[in-house]
């Protein structure tokens, strides 16, 4: 039974995503506080985390920050919870290392949805091992490792799948939807891909410039 940690300080809404949760067949735990959450997850990692950015403590971004530092936790995925209209947060939240979000109010429906989509992907991640190779580039798909010329990089689950997706036919523009399609997010906002973008670029350092925009098309990764 899949363990999932839910973060959040309104206790009606906590109850409502666990039952749900517990529901599809989950163990869930529940935490109100964020330095109590975070020392629960460093204890005991669990399958994925639904966190709340709104926190006493410490805020749910710091939580996030501190997940994609762990060597326990960096690869556990993140479903960060947040009031509408909060864009820097997301947007932040996403550059930390969030896989996906969902902004309040929300459908339980939703939360359950978003959380066996982000489970599939990392199942589905789980495949054997192959190696693609865009200039000094080196995506490795067994290991989840990118490599940069041997340095490896230190890549969320969502910027991994994208690299990836562009990283198996180099040199083709991929629209938005396509790329979400790819990752099993179509219900995301397409804008969340150029969150995704620009933080690759920066994590590529010199070879961030192979991730190339088209306007109005998309993005492709060039290879040479």
């Amino acid at each position: 039974m899949k363990h999932i940690v839910v973060v959040e300080d309104e206790e009606d809404i906590a109850d409502l995503i666990a039952l749900h949760l517990r529901r599809e067949g989950y163990r869930v735990t529940a935490h109100g506080d964020g330095e109590e959450a975070w020392q629960a997850l460093d204890r005991d990692p669990p399958a994925l985390v639904v966190l709340d950015l709104m926190l006493p403590g410490i805020d749910g971004l710091e939580i996030c920050r501190r997940m994609r530092r762990s060597e326990r936790l960096n690869r556990v995925p993140i479903l960060i919870l947040t009031a509408r209209g909060e864009d820097v947060d997301i947007v932040t939240g996403l550059e930390l290392g969030a896989d996906d979000f969902v902004t309040k109010p929300f459908s339980p429906r939703v939360v359950v949805a978003r959380v066996r989509s982000l489970l599939r992907r990392v199942e589905s991640s789980a495949g054997a091992s192959e190696v693609l190779r865009v200039g000094p580039i080196e995506i490795d798909t067994g290991r989840h490792e990118v490599r940069v010329d041997g340095r490896q990089l230190d890549l969320t689950r969502t910027e991994f799948q994208v690299l990836e997706f562009l990283g198996r036919r180099p040199g083709r523009v991929r629209g938005r939807e396509e790329i979400l399609d790819a990752i099993g997010e179509r219900s995301v906002l397409e804008r969340t891909v150029d969150v995704h973008v620009a933080a690759l670029r920066k994590k590529l350092g010199e070879e961030g410039g192979r991730l190339e925009t088209v306007r109005g098309v998309g993005y492709r990764l060039r290879e040479e």
